[in-house]
Order: structure tokens, then C-alpha cells, then sequence
């Protein structure tokens, strides 16, 4: 009978996730004494150091669930936290959410300038299509290789991630629905962690169509389970925690799930997804758990 993997386990296989990433990103992103140094300086802060590397652990633990060797996902890993860290200095800007903090420390723009900011920025997103046209590792399949970048492309573009975020600035200040609540985080947290999945099976040549919709369906509830829970954390966490401002999204008047359902049917509501990205893959077993710890993980963080 499948179930999560013990806490010990759990833990220590997030931490030798983090040190793989960790390490491929330090092998692709540019050292900071090579020109333009602040620009360099730049993208490896906002890169490197703290950050739960939630995405690169759903890369590796999809990989280690289709029995892949780890080696063949370091590179999307590294190209998907290149791309999320991308996202999070333009949202920081003044422009978008206006935010001092991030992980604890000065947001990008606070720490060197607004120009280098979005530069930074530039250059992480272009850096992440580099990595999987030049990593070695990943898939000697041409074709698999243009679906993976072509699925990172349009997830993180208008019907993705960066359309999330549109609809999400738009939506300050007015009173908006759950469907469009959550079509919204769909689009701007959902997509990401939705490729991150998708990436790491299509590394796999024998995956099969039931077993590739399963993971999707998978990483659609736990898309949006961990935005749920992010909201409800604003309300509930402090921001030494969170490393970011607590309750920043309602001093923005920003739609939430605890604003617009209250904080106990926002908190049913993140157990119910959870519940459902654990069925969508009953026709894996015991190798799966680690999928299912995540979930897990995913509504019952604090920070």
C-alpha cells in the first residue's frame, strides 16, 4: 500500500535535492568577477543561497518516481529556479508589488538598483533556455528536448506564469470570485510547477500517456494547493519566518483565498486539493511517496 515517506526521509531527501541544484546552478550561472561584475553580482544573489527550491525538488522527485537517474534532471531543475527567480525580482520591483524583502534578505532591486534589477532578471530568463539547449545530460532526443523547452516557454509566458501575474495585478483593489481566484494562480504559481513535472517525464522514453496525465493531473492540485496555502500564511505567519513581509498581500488589497472564503474553508480548501493530488496518482506505488510527501509538505509548511 503507497503512502509518504517518514519525516527523516522526507528531510533528507529535500537537503540532497538542494545540494544537486545548488550545484548546478553554481556550474551555470556566470561568476561575479566576469564583466558586467554587477550585473553578475546581481543575478547569483538573487540565485543563490537561501530558498526552499521547491521546484527543482518536484523535478527530482518525479525523476526518482520514473526510476530516472538524477544527472538527466539537473539541468531542468537549475532552468526552472533560474526561471522563478527570475519572476520574483520583477515581481519585487516597485512597479509590480513593491517589495523590500525576499527570503529574508533585500529584494534584488534594494540590494544593487531598479536598472540592474531587470536586467538581472532579463538575463536569468535567457539563461534558462541556454542551460537545456547545452546541458548534455538531459535527453540525446532532439525532439524531446524542443518539447521541454517549447512547455517552459509557454508556461512561464502570457498563458502562464507572467499572464498570472497580469491578471494578478489587475486584480488589486476588486472584489474577484474564487474560479477567477483561482484561474489566476493557476496561471502565475500553477503553470511552473506544472512544467516542472511535465520536464521531468518527458525525460523518461517509456513513460506511458496514463501514467504522463496522472502527474499532470497531480501537478495541477498541488499547484494550486501551495498558492492556497502561501495565502493562508500571510494571514498566519510572521515575517522572520516567511522571510518576506507578513501581510503584504492585504496591505496591497490583493485577492486571497482566506480574504474572499475566510481562513477555515482556505485551510479545507488546501487538504481537499492535497487529498486529490494523492488520488490522481493511485496507479503509482510505493515509488511515488515521495510525490505524496510533497503534497503533504506543501499544506502543511509554515513558511
Amino acid at each position: 500500500m503507497s503512502k509518504m515517506v517518514d519525516q527523516q526521509t522526507f528531510d533528507r531527501l529535500l537537503t540532497e535535492f538542494k545540494q544537486r541544484v545548488d550545484q548546478a546552478l553554481e556550474h551555470w550561472l556566470p561568476v561575479d568577477t566576469l564583466n558586467p561584475v554587477s550585473l553578475h553580482q546581481a543575478m547569483r544573489y538573487s540565485v543563490l543561497g537561501s530558498g526552499k527550491r521547491v521546484r527543482p525538488a518536484l523535478v527530482y522527485a518525479t525523476a526518482s518516481t520514473l526510476g530516472l537517474p538524477l544527472e538527466k534532471v539537473d539541468g531542468i531543475a537549475a532552468a526552472i529556479e533560474i526561471i522563478h527567480a527570475y519572476s520574483l525580482i520583477h515581481d519585487d520591483l516597485p512597479a509590480m508589488d513593491d517589495d523590500d524583502l525576499r527570503r529574508g534578505k533585500p529584494t534584488c532591486h534594494k540590494q544593487f538598483d531598479e536598472a540592474t534589477a531587470i536586467l538581472a532578471g532579463d538575463a536569468l530568463q535567457a539563461l534558462a533556455f541556454y542551460i537545456l539547449t547545452h546541458d548534455p545530460e538531459m535527453t540525446s532526443d532532439a525532439s524531446r528536448r524542443l518539447e521541454m523547452i517549447e512547455k517552459l516557454a509557454l508556461f512561464s509566458g502570457s498563458r502562464g506564469m507572467a499572464g498570472g501575474q497580469a491578471i494578478d495585478l489587475a486584480s488589486v483593489g476588486k472584489e474577484i470570485n474564487i474560479t477567477e481566484l483561482e484561474t489566476m494562480h493557476i496561471h502565475k504559481t500553477g503553470a511552473l510547477i506544472r512544467t516542472c513535472i511535465q520536464m521531468a517525464a518527458l525525460t523518461s522514453n517509456s513513460i506511458s500517456d496514463v501514467k504522463f496525465e496522472a502527474l499532470d493531473c497531480y501537478a495541477k492540485k498541488i499547484g494550486l494547493s501551495f498558492q492556497v496555502q502561501d495565502d493562508i500564511l500571510d494571514v498566519t505567519g510572521d515575517t522572520e519566518t516567511l522571510g518576506k513581509p507578513q501581510g503584504s498581500d492585504a496591505g496591497l488589497d490583493k485577492p486571497t483565498f482566506p480574504a474572499i472564503m475566510g481562513l477555515q474553508p482556505a485551510r479545507e480548501k488546501a487538504l481537499e486539493l492535497h487529498h486529490q493530488a494523492l488520488k490522481a496518482i493511485d496507479c503509482f506505488g510505493e515509488e511515488a511517496d515521495i510525490l505524496r510527501s510533497i503534497s503533504n509538505w506543501f499544506v502543511q509548511r509554515s513558511h
